[in-house]
């Protein structure tokens, strides 16, 4: 199998490959978005660009590599289980990558929600170096492993803890990211606001699906940054659950604000559904910020200074532009498979 520095080598190819618009690419996309409506060419494109861009520069990779001394130069003997979800296009890469690049032999559960694009990337990686089938397979059964990766909801969850139990593991919940916004914030720092909350349609972890506010806060500067994205609604899907939620609303006289195709209600969960922003109102932004830190519900806070204390704490615009050691749930995956 493929040593270090070769390793490193193809994941920097695959990035140069999503930068240069290849036809069969392309193709891929478009098949990707036959089989799930949510995968927006607009969206698949933003998912690869962000991979390329911080995942998989060189200069980059190789930084963020010497972290971990543990990472050998010939492939490792263990295997790792990775059961990917597939929310939004390509999620799991995070995980491929750090498995890949650490040496382990790789069994790799797809989600059903995101194949094709995942298994035409396995066949470029393939055609590129015959070794890449020796470390990485794709399986629908997962046992035997060594260790595991399992990304799901709070209800899977439960059945991987069970039956990884005795197996070193990473199990990660549903989890959704918030801001708490002052007032202060400029015009562009709520248009960036407005593209963490609805790139991908609001389905990833990242996105931003409450917004904290203080009392006398205006509403009338953060709704219409929204109409930047309100083709939404002539995604058949979208407007489907914004009719639905919309209808709620009415029946259940519950007060609302919207734009025409983004509905923002008093909620206390951090959790929205598909079309939908929650708010709430805070007191003492610092106390706030602690408290959500440390809530195990949280991945991103935004914020418009983000202070060391808060660790989840990023920058208005930032939550979808995760680097190579921003881990999801803030457990380290390399120092796990390092250590294996």
């Amino acid at each position: 199998m493929a040593v270090l520095a070769e390793r490193i080598d193809l994941m920097v190819r695959l990035g140069e490959y999503f930068r240069s618009g290849n036809e069969d690419w392309q193709q891929a996309a478009e098949l990707a978005q036959r089989q799930n409506g949510w995968f927006t060419q607009e969206f698949i494109s933003l998912a690869t660009d962000n991979i390329a861009t911080a995942f998989l520069d060189r200069k980059q990779l190789e930084a963020w590599i010497r972290k971990y001394p543990g990472i050998q130069d010939t492939p490792g003997e263990r295997s790792v289980g990775i059961v990917m979800a597939g929310n939004i296009p390509l999620v799991g890469f995070h995980d491929f990558l750090c498995g890949y690049i650490s040496g382990h032999k790789l069994r790799i559960k797809l989600s059903s929600k995101d194949t094709v694009l995942w298994q035409h990337i396995f066949r470029l990686l393939s055609s590129w170096d015959n070794s890449f089938t020796q470390q990485v397979t794709e399986a629908d059964m997962l046992k035997g492993c060594d260790a595991y990766i399992a990304t799901g909801s709070n209800n899977s969850a439960r059945y991987f803890e069970q039956y990884f139990a005795k197996y070193p593991h990473i199990i990660r919940k549903n989890r959704t990211s918030v801001a708490v916004l002052d007032g202060s914030e400029t015009n562009e720092e709520l248009q960036q606001l407005a593209d963490d909350v609805c790139v991908y349609f609001g389905l990833g972890c990242r996105n931003i699906t409450k917004v904290f506010v203080p009392r006398d806060y205006n509403f009338e500067n953060l709704l219409p940054v929204f109409n930047k994205y309100s083709h939404h609604s002539d995604h058949n899907k979208y407007k489907n659950n914004y009719d639905y939620q919309l209808a709620l609303y009415l029946l259940n006289k519950v007060n609302y604000m919207s734009n025409g195709n983004l509905l923002m209600v008093a909620a206390e969960s951090p959790y929205a559904p598909i079309s939908v922003l929650h708010y709430g109102y805070y007191q003492d932004k610092d106390q706030l910020l602690k408290s959500l830190n440390e809530d195990d519900q949280i991945q991103c806070i935004e914020v418009k200074a983000p202070e060391a204390a808060i660790k989840k704490a990023v920058s208005i615009g930032a939550s979808q532009q995760p680097a190579l050691d921003d881990y999801a749930d803030g457990v380290d995956t390399m120092a796990f498979l390092a250590a294996l």
